[in-house]
């Protein structure tokens, strides 16, 4: 039998060309935990999916990849992620089973919270 099941995500990593200030930012909005591997990379444990943070030249383009993170107070957060830099790409908006807005962190990567709807 294998360690990890197969055909699913294992790890994520995310260029930022700041990892301080992402660092920063994603250790004050998730509580991420971090370990140092050097002056270009961290890896961070999200207490469920474990990845790491790269240096990079720019940050990802808006029309790759998106990761989506779950929340039980999309106002919440909004005031959150803004509080701590971030920009709102997309304000909330609603979808067939939730709500989501899109923000960018302070180093330029697009990403997405989402909410079930509660009706």
């Amino acid at each position: 039998m294998p360690l990890r099941p197969e055909n699913r995500i294992d790890y994520v990593e995310i260029p930022a060309t700041d990892l301080p200030k992402a660092r920063a930012f994603f250790q004050s909005m998730f509580g991420w935990e971090f370990q140092e591997w050097g002056d270009e990379y961290f890896s961070f444990s999200d207490g469920r999916l474990d990845g790491g943070i790269r240096k990079a030249d720019k940050p990802a383009p808006a029309t790759g990849v998106l990761l989506v993170f779950y929340s039980d107070d999309l106002e919440r957060d909004v005031a959150r992620v803004q509080e701590l830099g971030g920009t709102i790409s997309q304000a909330i908006f609603p979808f067939p089973g939730g709500r989501r807005f899109h923000f960018v962190d302070p180093v330029g990567t697009e990403f997405a919270i989402w909410s079930e709807t509660t009706e």
